[in-house]
């Protein structure tokens, strides 16, 4: 927990194409406004809501001006504004708009007590890892990008199985058939790795998790690497494989393209709530079985 305000300048971000989105965050810069913060809009929010009387800035503006942004909005919407901002290490709360999330863990309900607690400096700060990658063709770079979650190798979904040569740090670890195979940080060990069977990773843990997708062979099983791994994924054969980065952007590959998947320098600083549970957040999210006279609190 830390003390003592050490924000001027709020940014507030809101999930796209959400009716009714607009009220609850007007509502939350007046608050915020009235206790003496400046209260600026990431732009394509306060163009949809048709905002006023703030300042509309871009993620790179905000990265340069704001000291914390405040995100309405789902998972979904802290991958896409947190890859945006990680290189300006801007803290970021989380609150969801609709069911809780693994990331955005403050319910909309207690959206202002809440927020205005931690921008008085009552909060708890954790350091979220990112991914980077690099696709390589005929030995030349032709896309980098960076993922919160994670790097994503996919047959489309007519095709047959893609065939994949994996090498960490340099040293052949297998070849692959299979429907795909997901890079993950520690973050999006709960998303998609998740459903494919993959581990759950601490957000604190330091690795990297490789997740195969419905491997062709049942002993290729996921895996965690030490997280200053080096992982390089070779297309050797099947037809229409793509690559995605949190599920928000992809890129078709071609036979020989490579993908070298690393820990990105950047980390996002997270802000929660004094008393944030991650495991109060998986029982809910999993639906983790509980006894009724079970409550938070110290442990026996």
């Amino acid at each position: 927990m830390e003390i003592g305000s050490q924000f001027k300048t709020v940014a507030l971000v809101g999930r796209s194409n959400t009716p009714g989105i607009g009220e609850p965050l007007t509502a939350l810069a007046a608050c915020i406004a009235k206790r003496g913060f400046e209260v600026v809009f990431e732009a394509e929010t306060a163009r949809e809501i048709g905002v006023t009387g703030y300042a509309a800035l871009t993620p790179a503006e905000i990265g340069a001006r704001a000291d914390v942004a405040v995100v309405l909005g789902g998972d979904g919407t802290m991958l896409g504004i947190g890859r945006q901002l990680a290189p300006y290490r801007t803290p970021l709360i989380g609150v969801n708009q609709g069911r809780l999330g693994f990331i955005t863990d403050i319910p909309i309900t207690e959206m202002q007590q809440r927020v205005m607690q931690m921008l008085a400096g009552s909060f708890e700060r954790e350091e979220r890892s990112l991914l980077e990658a690099r696709i390589e063709r005929d030995g030349e770079p032709i896309y980098h990008a960076i993922a919160f979650n994670d790097v994503v190798v996919n047959r489309s979904g007519v095709s047959g199985m893609a065939e994949l040569r994996v090498f960490v740090d340099g040293r052949f670890m297998y070849n692959q058939r299979s429907d795909g195979l997901i890079v993950a940080t520690p973050t999006g060990s709960t998303a998609y790795a998740l459903s494919s069977q993959g581990p759950i990773l601490h957000p604190q843990l330091q690795g990297i998790v490789l997740v195969p997708i419905a491997p062709h062979a049942l002993s290729n099983r996921p895996i965690v690497l030490p997280d200053d791994s080096n992982v390089r994924i070779q297309i050797v054969g099947g037809r229409d494989v793509n690559v995605n980065f949190d599920m928000q952007s992809f890129t078709a590959l071609q036979l020989n393209d490579t993908i070298e998947v690393r820990r990105s320098r950047h980390t996002v600083p997270f802000l929660h709530p004094v008393g944030y549970s991650y495991y109060a957040t998986l029982r809910q999210k999993l639906h983790w079985n509980e006894h009724p006279s079970d409550e938070e609190g110290a442990a026996p």
